[in-house]
């Protein structure tokens, strides 16, 4: 079950107008789970709207009359179905924060993995030349008017998942996400560790790479006594990466715990945290940067950012508690 941080999470989404887009089959389908989800961003101040298609007919006027009834805070917009249902929810607002659309199910590249996040360069790229990313095929052309939209500026965020309980709620309250998240204008940041909340999300994306082998555990505990030592990438106010500073010596820094949220992998998020870490360290004085791992994502990330993979002498004391573990080196300065 995925951890919520409603705290964390509602400071960037309450007063925001959040936009509900389901298509009829998926209203009916999941007519509660829906209602359900409004009901609980209501609750955490965020402004909904739900967007559907159903066609005005006697047959629907009993769930049309529900939906009024059960989500009284809530506007409720019918789009015709004689148009195209994509396109008449990105045209309902000039300017939208974030358009939510549940669908059939993820969206997912050729391999059939979930994607997590994109741009629309990528999306754009995927669509051209470079090849099958989407494989959904019945979503290309709502993909492109998604993309026209956010480049015109008149959207900020775009979430595309599968709709079911909760999909909603874990899409926009956890560090994974429950779909594919569609942005340009990601605000990065870089900082040390202040709060308990952002110690509570460091500790989740330490714990799912535990799991995969590639680091060593640290408690929650160890976290919050070495919070000074921890510096996390936030995008739009949410931590989604972290590293620890781990100092060797007077001139070397060891990049401890970097690890990256699932959601936002193939981002360039690891590349800005290890960049800004560097460049915080060379303004402190440390002009040699060592780092520790088995992990092949982070081995290519530090070789793209010239790292050079070896054993070095002064250092020997520090391979011998990680044996079997790669060292990657970098001098700058």
């Amino acid at each position: 079950m995925p951890k919520l941080y409603l705290k964390e999470y509602a400071r960037a989404l309450t007063g925001r107008d959040v936009f509900i887009a389901c298509r009829e089959g998926i209203l009916r389908d999941h007519f509660q789970d829906i209602i359900t989800d409004i009901k609980f961003l209501v609750r955490h101040g965020v402004l909904t709207t739900l967007l559907h298609n159903m066609p005005n007919r006697f047959a629907n006027q009993k769930l049309i009359k529900q939906l009024e009834r059960r989500l009284p805070a809530t506007g409720i917009v019918r789009i015709s179905p004689e148009i195209d249902f994509y396109e008449a929810v990105l045209d309902h607002r000039p300017s939208m924060f974030k358009v939510i659309f549940p669908e059939r199910r993820y969206l997912i590249d050729h391999r059939g993995n979930k994607i997590n996040a994109l741009t629309t360069v990528r999306v754009h790229e995927s669509l051209s030349d470079v090849g099958d990313l989407i494989a959904n095929i019945n979503f290309k052309g709502a993909m492109a008017c998604i993309c026209s939209k956010i480049e015109a500026g008149q959207c900020d965020r775009v979430h595309i998942l599968p709709a079911g309980k909760n999909s909603i709620k874990h899409e926009l309250f956890t560090v994974e996400g429950a779909g594919t998240l569609i942005a340009n204008n990601f605000q990065e940041d870089f900082c040390q560790v202040r709060t308990d909340e952002e110690v509570a999300i460091v500790y989740r994306i330490l714990e799912m790479y535990k799991r995969s082998g590639f680091l060593k555990p640290r408690t929650k505990a160890y976290l919050k006594r070495n919070r000074n030592r921890f510096y996390v990438t936030a995008i739009d106010g949410i931590v989604v990466g972290c590293v620890e500073q781990k100092i060797i010596d007077a001139k070397t820094v060891e990049l401890g715990a970097l690890a990256i949220s699932t959601r936002f992998r193939n981002q360039r998020v690891g590349v800005h945290t290890v960049k800004s870490f560097m460049a915080l360290m060379t303004s402190q004085g440390y002009t040699r940067f060592i780092s520790l791992t088995n992990n092949p994502r982070l081995e290519g990330l530090y070789a793209r950012l010239g790292f050079v993979q070896e054993n070095r002498a002064e250092y020997s004391q520090r391979q011998a508690r990680s044996p079997g573990v790669k060292m990657f080196y970098k001098k700058v300065g």
